[in-house]
């Protein structure tokens, strides 16, 4: 194994013969053609899978607690019309939706239950990003990724046995997301350029947005027809296929990669010589705790995925209650601000890193800008939101712009992590997802609140917290935030606790 002084030796010849700025040349023609970028679509994939499988339950809730159908009697298709094909298939459709109880779930029992995602994620994130980093994130996040793909199928089954067993099976469902999610990072220090950061990181990224737009999509649609047991199926079946594609294709460093070009990966090593991403057992535990730029970085995780969890928990509910629209229609409105944040969150990433390349901007004005554009912005139109409940299209328009716009946060702080200390990207993704996760327990719960309270004034009153919360975080980030690699993120002797 090379060393840190070998490497940077090397890279010194390198850039002095001007085979660096060649092999950069030759990888920016390559594009999405690329390793990486197939890497990065490879991610794009498994956050899909796993962002599916934290939605689905957002939108089958709806039909677990309101459907109030009675069951078919047994002899109720026994004589049909042979001739009537159509008659015959929507009779087998009420046979199947006959066969999915409903529950007697109250509004704070249903708030917990979609709080008890990340109940248990307060305990995953962090030995799975400090192991992700130390061993790689290959094996953690693929046997994340199948454990929560497997537990989504048995969810239909927990929920007949009791709400405790099905809280019990998402807790440790959340679990295993944190692995996937908190995990995939480590794999963007040895395979991310620092020019091209954003785009790689967005591009895997936005597989949460796809992930959630489709399963809003088809969600209402599948427990209108065949029944919401469905939804779990279906794409817990695709979480455990996609699995199948992570282990052979997915490697944690590119030199050990069979099918990259030798130009790629003298690229890819050259441009992340200059910067230590060796990964280390300990920990500069007293310096983080007195890093302001750390701290922004946490703060604005929490209040940034405050309005995100709000969001991604109750987007349905609010469509169905206060549009009054039905399962289905549901869906399909709930998935509009998804798929726009899923386009968005990649044109941010590709502007970020245009701006970085073409040194338009520098590195820290461009993360705060991003993360003040995607913070005020969609703060602003949430609170506006309950005046214009009357509006069914300037309702869907806020929501969408809403999601278009925070996007940009993706760009911003939500990646600073991967600025300040690359070596001890795992273990701060780790802790970064703490805090998301804590704010992903709370909101929810403190939504289903004030909804229960009062159903016409609890929404303004969930949009009123969320965009507090929100730009206090953005304040604390614009005040303290940084993006050189802080000192104690460097290779030296530290006094470590």
């Amino acid at each position: 194994m090379s060393t840190g002084p070998d490497v940077k030796t090397t890279v010194g010849d390198i850039s002095n013969d001007g085979n660096l700025n060649m092999a950069q040349e030759e990888c920016s023609r390559k594009g999405f053609c690329s390793v990486r970028h197939g890497l990065a679509l490879i991610l794009q994939l498994c956050n899909f899978s796993i962002y599916t499988q934290q939605m689905n339950f957002s939108i089958a809730i709806t039909a677990m607690v309101n459907n109030t159908a009675p069951p078919s009697q047994p002899n109720a298709s026994t004589e049909r019309p042979s001739t009537d094909s159509q008659d015959y298939w929507n009779e087998t459709l009420k046979e199947f939706k006959a066969m999915a109880p409903a529950y007697d779930w109250s509004p704070e029992i249903q708030g917990i239950i979609l709080s008890s995602l990340n109940y248990g994620s307060f305990l995953a994130p962090i030995p799975s990003g400090y192991v992700a980093g130390i061993f790689g994130a290959k094996y953690v996040v693929g046997a994340g990724l199948f454990i929560s793909s497997f537990l989504t199928l048995f969810i239909p089954l927990a929920a007949n046995a009791g709400v405790a067993l099905l809280i019990v099976l998402r807790i440790v469902q959340g679990i295993a997301q944190v692995m996937v999610l908190t995990g995939q990072y480590s794999i963007w220090v040895k395979w991310a350029p620092p020019l091209e950061r954003s785009q790689l990181t967005t591009i895997a990224g936005s597989g949460s947005m796809l992930g959630s737009f489709i399963v809003l999509l088809v969600g209402g649609l599948l427990c209108q027809t065949i029944g919401w047991p469905y939804v779990f199926y279906i794409f817990g079946g695709i979480g455990c296929a996609c699995c199948l594609l992570w282990f052979p294709l997915i490697y944690d460093d590119p030199a050990n990669h069979p099918f990259i070009s030798a130009g790629e990966k003298r690229y890819i090593v050259c441009s992340l010589a200059q910067q230590d991403c060796s990964p280390s057992w300990s920990l500069p535990i007293r310096a983080m705790i007195k890093s302001l730029p750390l701290w922004a970085i946490l703060v604005s995780y929490f209040c940034e995925y405050w309005l995100f969890y709000t969001i991604m928990s109750y987007t349905p509910t609010y469509i169905s209650s206060v549009l009054q629209a039905n399962l289905r229609d549901s869906g399909i409105l709930s998935a509009l601000p998804f798929v726009v944040g899923c386009i968005c969150i990649i044109l941010g990433g590709l502007l970020a890193d245009f701006l970085l390349s073409r040194k338009i901007l520098r590195l820290i004005t461009i993360r705060k800008l991003f993360t003040a554009i995607g913070v005020l912005l969609p703060s602003v139109i949430l609170v506006s939101l309950p005046w214009v409940r009357s509006s069914h299209s300037m309702t869907m328009t806020f929501l969408v712009l809403s999601s278009a716009i925070s996007s940009f946060c993706e760009s911003g702080a939500l990646v600073n992590f991967l600025d300040i200390a690359p070596r001890y990207t795992g273990f701060l993704k780790g802790l970064l997802q703490v805090f998301a996760h804590i704010a992903g327990a709370i909101s929810p719960t403190a939504a289903g609140f004030f909804i229960s309270q009062d159903s016409e004034f609890g929404w303004r009153n969930v949009f009123l917290l969320s965009a507090a919360v929100n730009i206090s975080g953005l304040v604390f980030y614009l005040i303290f935030g940084r993006a050189d690699v802080q000192d104690w993120a460097k290779e030296q002797i530290f006094t470590h606790l």
